[in-house]
């Protein structure tokens, strides 16, 4: 593996802090311009980094969220279980709050309360030991999962394909190689070369700060465009496969993923484009029955009318919607690509037959 590949792969970009009772994240609201670390100590910090975009991409939110819980815990000076059941409920139930559509964060926080309830009446400090395990395995588990979905994209795409992607879902975003940009990344380990147009993916410009980022860094052929141009390159024969990430993924396989994302599927299925999904099952909600059912969260109008320009490009008073999210309907979707293989349609069968195995 090359030096700036293993550079970008093997980031880390979230981690426990080296006295457990914090967090450090690389503010990805900084990126690509500078590199800045933050360490969240307070349940207010924890939250602000996952609402405003500090820590972004639904695993590494999953990540974070683990490891903030298990954080927070070891700061309290309390020796009664029932005492800490109650504090640790509170704490997960705020944090949950911050971002209501990656269901990694609910799965990760629910699944550290699950460890605490599972051992009611144990000593607490044993329970924080235990809980440091947990959290430290959500993240280990999601490395592994990254490098299978990469292995199974891979098969997807063959040397010199051109493959758009929207919004981020590299390791900045994950863990390792990522979901959606893995495959990329593992190609190139491979000696592999791919031709990837980059979606800015506005109005937050993921794409632009994010995904070409890391992209070029590793040293893939990556050009950037306007979301609006996706069709132009698509007509033009440049494009072969779209592999994008996902926020939530619905029973009958409903995926939700950033705003603009639909908009990209039916382009595809226009110009018969396979479209692909890929995602770890963390992020596939079988309570879930579609995509009319998933909450999108609705951001600050400012984000739209003034956020990345020197002074505002609307009125103060004209209306915005600013939806952070969209749904793309599973008839529009390829396959959803997962660590435990690639599920096609019927959807409703094929993805809960991941969770039988």
């Amino acid at each position: 593996m090359s030096e700036e590949l293993k550079q970008v792969t093997h980031i880390d970009n979230v981690r426990l802090g080296e006295d457990e009772k914090s967090v450090v994240i690389i503010d990805q609201t900084q990126l690509p311009n500078r590199t800045v670390y933050l360490t969240l100590r307070t349940p207010e910090e924890m939250y602000d980094a996952i609402k405003l975009l500090q820590v972004r991409g639904a695993p590494a939110i999953g990540i974070c969220a683990g490891y903030s819980i298990y954080a927070l815990a070891r700061q309290w000076e309390i020796g009664s279980y029932t005492e800490f059941a109650q504090k640790f409920h509170e704490q997960k139930e705020y944090l949950n709050s911050s971002r209501p559509t990656a269901v990694n964060l609910s799965w990760a926080l629910n699944r550290m309360e699950g460890l605490v309830t599972a051992n009611a009446g144990k000593p607490v400090s044993e329970i924080l030991d235990l809980l440091g395990k947990e959290c430290r395995a959500i993240h280990e588990e999601d490395i592994a999962m990254c490098r299978a979905i990469s292995e199974y994209g891979l098969s997807l795409i063959k040397e010199g394909d051109g493959v758009l992607t929207h919004c981020n879902a590299g390791p900045l975003a994950t863990s390792r190689y990522g979901t959606a940009l893995g495959p990329l990344f593992l190609g190139k380990e491979r000696g592999m070369n791919f031709h990837v147009f980059s979606d800015e993916t506005r109005p937050l410009l993921q794409g632009a700060r994010l995904t070409s980022y890391e992209l070029q860094k590793a040293g893939i052929d990556v050009t950037l465009i306007c979301d609006n141009m996706a069709s132009i390159v698509m007509k033009n024969g440049w494009v072969q496969a779209c592999f994008v990430g996902c926020d939530r993924v619905a029973a009958n396989g409903d995926a939700a993923n950033k705003i603009g994302t639909s908009g990209v599927a039916i382009l595809a299925k226009h110009y018969g484009i396979p479209f692909y999904v890929l995602g770890p099952t963390s992020t596939i909600d079988l309570n879930c029955p579609d995509g009319d059912h998933i909450p999108i969260e609705l951001r600050d109008p400012a984000e739209i009318r003034e956020k990345w320009y020197a002074e505002p490009m609307a009125l103060p008073e004209v209306k915005c919607y600013n939806p952070a999210f969209d749904v793309t309907d599973h008839t529009l979707i390829s396959g959803i690509v997962t660590e435990k293989g690639i599920c096609r349609a019927p959807y409703t069968e094929s993805l809960a037959a991941l969770f039988k195995k």
